[in-house]
């Protein structure tokens, strides 16, 4: 697909705002632009730079807490914030509500999608300098963070509850309703372009049960501009 041409279906500033960000997706900076571009093109009012002040608010509020330099410190007053605080949980009443995979709509609300939670959860906590990583697992998505025993997971759609490896493998078949064999490889780390393609598939596959087929063919022209940096 040549991405110099103006997409037939999707909003333009929205596609084209999108674009800028796959030479930098490979960044937390250029993950969150590239989510918050593909909100813009069902909320043309919407303002990335908006979002991540919004963000950068809260890791300033984990930040103002801390007051030593351990890891446990850190996530403590970062699950303060985002969880006992801003109250962030999935949308167990609307989950195929096409807000939830919207980062402006979730912010608002504090209700979304595991996919976006788990965004949110990574740009506040890497800006506190936490390490976190998506984790694409079939039918959920968790997040794990980088603790001084090692690799800790986090389910952001449950308030932000902690899973041992074992915890984490029950809850996906919680949420898939399917046995999942204990194989790390379902464990395994989101790259960015991952993580983007599958908010993506998710609006895809929404749209289409809708019946809602150009917004079907806006989400596929941005996943075809997505899947051309993978090339």
């Amino acid at each position: 697909m040549d991405r110099s041409l103006s997409p037939k279906f999707c909003r333009k500033d929205a596609y084209a705002y999108f674009v800028q960000q796959l030479p930098i997706l490979a960044t937390t900076k250029g993950l969150l632009r590239a989510t918050a571009a593909i909100a813009l093109h069902a909320l043309p009012n919407s303002q990335p730079a908006i979002v991540e002040e919004r963000l950068e608010g809260m890791a300033l509020r984990v930040l103002g807490r801390v007051k030593s330099k351990q890891v446990s410190a850190r996530l403590a007053h970062l699950h303060d914030v985002l969880f006992a605080e801003e109250k962030f949980a999935g949308n167990t009443d609307e989950y195929y509500a096409a807000d939830n995979s919207y980062l402006p709509k979730v912010l608002e609300s504090k209700r979304g999608l595991p996919i976006i939670l788990a965004l949110i959860y990574k740009v506040v906590a890497e800006k506190c300098g936490l390490t976190v990583e998506g984790i694409n697992s079939p039918g959920h998505f968790l997040v794990r963070v980088k603790t001084d025993e090692g690799w800790m997971y986090v389910d952001p759609f449950f308030h932000g509850q902690s899973l041992s490896r074992d915890e984490a493998f029950v809850r996906l078949e919680q949420m898939s309703g399917r046995e999942v064999p204990r194989d790390d490889t379902y464990l395994s780390p989101a790259t960015h372009a991952q993580w983007g393609s599958r908010i993506l598939s998710n609006l895809q596959t929404l749209f289409a049960n809708q019946g809602k087929q150009k917004d079907v063919a806006a989400m596929t022209e941005l996943q075809e501009a997505l899947a051309d940096t993978l090339h």
